[in-house]
Order: structure tokens, then sequence, then C-alpha cells
């Protein structure tokens, strides 16, 4: 980072740190009569990849594949730990991250290639592994929701994991996963509090919004649960009770939670956010972090990055723990299943 930015409307990241790789930075001119960044147009870059699936080893992740539509993300979440891959197309974890979003346009056309393939094995794919497949380009692009039209076709299972309402408008293709027990949909709340949401994550659907997908979703027959995710130390903790509660309350039948990850300049992005809205609280917050992370601001060790160690770290394990079983969480995790994935009518491949 240079010298602490101040915040832009809209966006969680106020600056562009310099490229891991690639060592160069590039700033955003300062507006001539406000003296301020203005708020950055998002760009639409076209993606030419023809996998569409990715896949890891990862031990501490439920899945193998992973399909994500979008790489970079509007809702602009200052604590994103998916920031650092932007690196790798040579853009910045910062305001890039939020502003120059790679579309897979041909995103379901290369997953119904990938599905009909021979040497395809039927398994669960995760979606927003990474970016977050409902975010607000998806209202119009429309890319997740073709997508969710092949897996129903080919009864593939899929989980995904959102923060915004928007997944309510899918529900019809969700129901014809469900029927066949081959979807399961997280959503993720950090905060109930409208006043940090608004500025953590300032694109993403308001915490009300967040419980009511959760109630559509379960009134539809689609196994719904929460995920308090990323758990602040010191500003959002004390919340864990109250949306387990409340995504309880909206019929959630799931839940889980991660404590907040910071790789590489991510640290740095956050660190500069909360000396821009939370100036009193950033010493003890990043205090509770160092004491999490063993004298660090992240632990990249399998086993340890999602949930930390040490007293604060056992701390909230304990009352999640409480709280969940007495909500009735977790009781009955039925799980997807593979055994009625079908080769579509049409597919001349199915005829052999």
């Amino acid at each position: 980072m240079t010298q602490l930015q101040k915040p832009i409307r809209g966006r969680g990241a106020s600056d562009n740190p310099v490229n891991r790789f690639e060592g160069h930075y590039v700033d955003y001119e300062l507006d001539e009569e406000t003296g301020e960044k203005p708020s950055q147009k998002t760009q639409l870059i076209k993606d030419d990849t023809k996998n569409i699936i990715s896949f890891n080893k990862s031990p501490d992740i439920p899945f193998e594949a992973g399909l994500n539509p979008y790489r970079g993300c509007e809702h602009g979440c200052v604590y994103c730990y998916a920031r650092p891959f932007h690196e790798y197309l040579g853009f910045s974890v910062g305001l890039d991250f939020e502003t120059k979003i790679v579309v897979k346009y041909e995103a379901p056309e290369l997953l119904r290639k990938t599905l009909r393939s021979p040497k395809w094995e039927p398994q669960i794919i995760a979606m927003s592994g990474i970016t977050d497949v409902y975010q607000p380009l998806e209202k119009k692009l429309k890319l997740t929701r073709g997508c969710l039209e092949v897996l129903a076709e080919y009864r593939n299972p899929v989980g995904i994991i959102t923060k915004n309402h928007l997944i309510t408008r899918d529900i019809d293709q969700l129901k014809r996963l469900a029927e066949f027990n081959c979807v399961r949909t997280t959503i993720s709340v950090t905060s109930l509090d409208k006043k940090i949401t608004e500025v953590m994550e300032p694109r993403t659907s308001r915490p009300y919004r967040r419980l009511k997908a959760i109630e559509k979703l379960a009134e539809a027959g689609i196994p719904v649960g929460v995920n308090v995710a990323p758990i602040v130390p010191g500003l959002t903790d004390h919340e864990l009770a109250d949306i387990l509660r409340s995504a309880a309350d909206a019929g959630a039948q799931t839940a889980g939670f991660i404590i907040l990850r910071l790789p590489y300049k991510v640290k740095d992005i956050f660190i500069d956010w909360l000396e821009q809205y939370f100036p009193d609280r950033k010493d003890k917050i990043r205090n509770r972090l160092l004491d999490m992370r063993g004298g660090k601001l992240y632990e990249a060790e399998f086993g340890k990055r999602m949930r930390g160690e040490g007293n604060f770290a056992k701390q909230i394990e304990d009352i999640f723990s409480i709280h969940a079983k007495r909500l009735g969480f977790n009781h009955e995790r039925k799980p997807m299943t593979t055994e009625h994935f079908v080769k579509v009518s049409g597919d001349q491949l199915s005829l052999f």
C-alpha cells in the first residue's frame, strides 16, 4: 500500500496494491473538484478458456470440482480471500478485482460439452468456490442460470454458496435439481448490522435480504444452510448466536462458520479499511487475529486457515457448537447423489 486512501463509495478497496508477480502499481486519477478517486466503472473482459471445470486437492475444502463463470467480483467484499487470484491475470488485488471482471460467456456451452464427454465422471460441482456466481452482473448475463439449466438436464449434483438474494430467481431450476437430491445451497451471512455490511461488502444483498433468500429456498423445498463467514474477531464475532438463530428461524437446516482469512496483500487492504471505517477497533481486531494465527495475520496451513487457533478461536468454536446443536442444525445431512446422472436426450453418444 501507499499512503492511506479515502474510501470510494460502492467499493470495498480504495487502492490498487502492486501486483506481487509483475511489480507494477496502477493508480487511478483523482477527481479535480473533490480531490478524491472516483468510483470506477466495471469493465467486462472476455475469458476465452476452453475448460469450465477446475479441480483442487485441498484437504480442508469439501469438493474437488469447481465452476466459476466470473473471475473477479463486483460484490467488493474487502476481506475476500479470492482477491489474490486476480494477480495471476496481471491485475491488482484491490480495485481491479472489483472492477475488471473476467467473464466466461460460453460457460453453459462449455459445461454441456464437459458433462457430455465420456471422460466425465459424475461428481459434485461447487459454484462460488472462489467468486460469487450471483454477483450483480449475473442479473443481466444469466450465465449461472444457464449452467444450472445444464446441470438440471444431466442431473449432476451442485453446491452453491452466495451472498446474493438473486439466487431466488433460479428457484425453478434448483427445484428440478432438488427432485433428484442434486443440490445444496448456502447463504453466507457475515453480520446482521446493515451499516457494517454496507462498507464491508458494499454490493452484496443486505442481511435481511439474505435471510429472506433462506426463507424462500426453504419454502420451495430446496436444501439450504447458513455459513457465518467470515467471522471478524472484535467486529462481528459477538453476532454469531444471533445470526444462527435468525437463519434457523428463516428455515436453514445446516450451518457452518469460517474465521477471517487474509492471504497476501488482502491483509493490507483490510487493515487500511479498518483505519478508514473502524479506527477505534483496529488494534483490537488486529491483536485478535494475531492471537488466532500464531502471531501472524494469516496462517495458510491446511486445517488452521479456516478456523484459527488459540483461546479466541476455541471460544468461537464452542459458541458455534452450542448454538448449532440447540437450534437443530446439521442433524440430518443427507449427502447429494450422482445416481440419477443421465446423458440428456439427443446426445448421440448415449445411443451406443
